[in-house]
């Protein structure tokens, strides 16, 4: 089992960035994917970014493609989103999220997440 806790988020303008971080429990991080995703008020979860236990293959919505980069430090037990030229839509709150098994962007190929951080774009 693994435990998240996210934190990174805060109120920004439009064409911000900010960088989330993910830390994460146990001695067994690398053998989990991770992933990013946000809910916004009214909204369903939705994708954001995923990476491989190695980091070596990463997956990104259309949305923030170009703009977010996802990457994970194994001997921290922590997983980034580095979000870059934010956009009022970005508003959300993110959610980490483990897994064991292979890659996914479909939040119920995730068993653990974390209680989410707040990130505010104004325009």
């Amino acid at each position: 089992q693994v435990q998240l806790v996210e934190s990174g988020g805060g109120l920004v303008q439009a064409g911000d960035s900010l960088r989330l971080s993910c830390a994460a429990s146990g001695r067994t991080f690398s053998s989990y994917k991770m992933g990013w995703f946000r809910q916004a008020p009214g909204k369903e979860r939705e994708f954001v970014a995923a990476i491989n236990r190695s980091g070596s293959s990463t997956y990104y919505a259309d949305s923030v493609k170009g703009r977010f980069t996802i990457s994970r430090d194994n001997a921290k037990n922590t997983v980034y989103l580095q979000m870059n030229s934010l956009k009022p839509e970005d508003t959300a709150l993110y959610y980490c999220a483990a897994d064991r098994t292979s890659i996914s962007i479909i939040a119920g190929g995730y068993d653990y997440w974390g209680q989410g951080t707040q990130v505010t774009v104004s325009s």
